[in-house]
Parts: C-alpha cells; sequence; structure tokens
C-alpha cells in the first residue's frame, strides 16, 4: 500500500505527493492538530509508507488551520487516566519521532502559529525546519504540572543544554527568530513567503543525487550518538558505498572533466 492509500484511510492526516516530494498535512484544525491516539497510528502508517517507497525522495511536515501542532491531546488522555494508557500512548509517539529520523529521505517541517510541547518535539525530530516569523514555539507541559519528558529528548538534541532546559522548567514561548538562534529551526521568513521558502528548499534537494542524500541521512542521525573513533568508521564506510555509486562516479568524473554528467 503506497502512502497516498495509506493516508487516504484517516482524515487526521492529509496529503498530496508528486517527484517523490510526499507533503503531510495534519488535519485537525479545530484542536490545534492535537496528536490524538488515532492521529499518531495515521501517520506511523504514512511514514511506514514512505519508509517503504524506493521513489521517495523528500517529506514535508505542515499543520492545518491556525497552528502547526499543540502537542499531545490532553482531553483525551485524561478520558483513560490509566498508566498503561499513558505508557502506551507515549511509546507510540515516541515510534513516530523516531521513525521521522530514521526515513531514508530529508524531512522539512513547514511550521505556522504555535508548535507547542510535542507538536515542538515534531519540529525537532525534522531534519530541516522552517517557520513563519510569528510562529512560536514552547516545551509548555510544565505549565500543567507535566515536564516535557520525552519532546526533551529531540529538543536537546537539537538546542544546548541550558537553552533546552531554559525552555523546559520554565514553558515559556520562544518567537521563530529565537528559534533560528537556539538551533530549533533553520530559518524564519515572512509568513506569506513559507511556502515558498519551504518549496524552495525542497528544489534543492530534488536537484542532489537521489543515492547520496539517502546515504547522508541514514550517517548523519547515526554518527551522532557514536563515539568519534566508531563515528569515523560509520561515516568512512558509507562514503566507500557512496563513491561506488554509478551516478556518483560519472558526476564526480563530469566535474573533473568539466562536462555534463551522462546520468543513469
Amino acid at each position: 500500500m503506497n502512502v497516498q492509500q495509506v493516508v487516504a484511510r484517516s482524515p487526521l492526516v492529509t496529503n498530496r505527493s508528486n517527484n517523490g516530494v510526499t507533503h503531510l498535512r495534519l488535519n485537525r484544525p479545530e484542536k490545534l492538530n492535537a496528536l490524538s491516539g488515532v492521529l499518531l497510528d495515521a501517520l506511523q502508517q504514512a511514514l511506514d509508507a514512505i519508509a517503504a517507497d524506493p521513489e521517495a525522495r523528500c517529506v514535508v511536515f505542515s499543520g492545518s488551520g491556525k497552528a502547526f501542532c499543540a502537542g499531545h491531546d490532553l482531553a483525551e488522555m485524561r478520558t483513560r487516566p490509566e498508566i498503561a494508557n499513558y505508557q502506551d500512548l507515549f511509546a507510540r509517539c515516541s515510534k513516530v519521532m523516531q521513525s521521522i529520523v530514521n526515513l531514508p529521505v530529508p524531512v522539512i517541517a513547514q511550521v505556522h502559529g504555535i508548535a507547542t510541547a510535542a507538536g515542538c518535539q515534531l519540529v525537532a525530530s525534522c531534519d530541516l525546519a522552517i517557520a513563519a516569523r510569528s510562529t512560536r514555539f514552547a516545551v509548555s507541559g510544565i505549565n500543567v504540572g507535566l515536564f516535557c519528558s520525552t519532546p526533551a529528548v529531540a529538543l536537546s538534541r537539537n538546542v544546548s543544554a541550558k537553552q533546552a532546559f531554559d525552555m523546559l522548567v520554565t514553558g515559556e514561548f520562544i518567537s521563530a527568530e529565537t528559534a533560528v538562534t537556539y538551533g530549533l529551526i533553520n530559518q524564519s521568513v515572512d509568513d506569506t513567503d513559507l511556502e515558498a521558502a519551504v518549496q524552495a528548499k525542497v528544489e534543492t534537494i530534488l536537484h542532489k543525487d537521489a543515492a547520496a542524500v539517502r546515504y547522508g541521512k541514514a550517517m548523519f542521525a547515526k554518527q551522532r550518538a557514536m563515539p568519534l573513533p566508531d563515528a569515523y568508521a560509520f561515516a568512512s564506510d558509507i562514503m566507500t558505498r557512496n563513491m561506488m555509486e554509478p551516478d556518483t562516479a560519472e558526476r564526480i568524473d563530469a566535474f573533473i572533466e568539466k562536462r555534463a554528467p551522462k546520468l543513469s
């Protein structure tokens, strides 16, 4: 089952796909795209389909309505105040976030409105993020007595420990400009330019060698968790395999010979 068929089964995630680019849009605007259990399941199915698609080149996450994502659906969570329910929900959310990191292609967050708690976690889990200038970010569970522990995992892998803990322990919002300086997002743009800026980033990726991008995505996240000698050994193996790709060899030869490459 391809990603279009998977997404068609759930109205909570909408999708359009073209030239290997999949746009996944969270579609609970009345709930500020809060991550319900059903929405998490729909996202997981879509991500699994993308991971299995050899033609996939890039994924863009966005949100419907006024916000990107307001985090977990706390009202839904409180309808079943059982430890097993909470454990299951957080495990499913963690699997979604790890699936984003482990996708073989780049994932871009197109952020507007607010990205709070698990919504901020979603932004941090994506490889790249571009936000409208009016966007605000927070990990605000602490304001209702809940430290955002799972969002902290992704957040602390993007921003410094002191900046991450400040956000986590105060629950205060930061602006898109501050999010850029923290390293949470790559770029903030005028609200009216958001879609065009994301599309420009997508086009840049599509003009790169598809195999090289896949090698790079697989290498980048894994090596960060390794000791330095292991990271260099792993990266050397990946780069060697990348060099053996026919199109890579042809692109390098064409560069040396100052001609256009003849790609397969």
